[in-house]
């Protein structure tokens, strides 16, 4: 394989891979917690566009465990495009791991 079709072969998978960036950035998720009590809505790029809570979940002696409820929900958010940003490298590359990809 000469060099020209390998510099051919890597911007294909470069462009690729920016339009599966792009596509996925675009995406939302959306990620329910304590029985769906606690709805988390985020976008591939990894912004959280809301946070709802079910008026029967806020309770003001209970504060700190809503609290963390709604940290375990966000982290499920950013774990759940963690896992799709994954699945589109592996995809592009046929399993490869390339540094500085996602």
């Amino acid at each position: 394989m000469n060099m020209n079709m390998l510099m051919q072969q890597a911007q294909k998978m470069q462009k690729e891979m920016e339009k599966a960036q792009k596509e996925l950035e675009a995406k939302v998720f959306e990620i329910k917690s304590a029985g769906g009590g606690i709805v988390v809505t985020i976008q591939g790029d990894k912004k959280i566009l809301s946070i709802n809570i079910d008026e029967s979940m806020i309770d003001p002696q209970e504060k700190d465990m809503l609290q963390d409820m709604i940290v375990v929900a966000c982290n499920e958010a950013i774990q759940m495009v963690l896992q799709e940003e994954q699945k589109i490298l592996s995809r592009q590359t046929a399993g490869m791991r390339i540094p500085g990809m996602f």
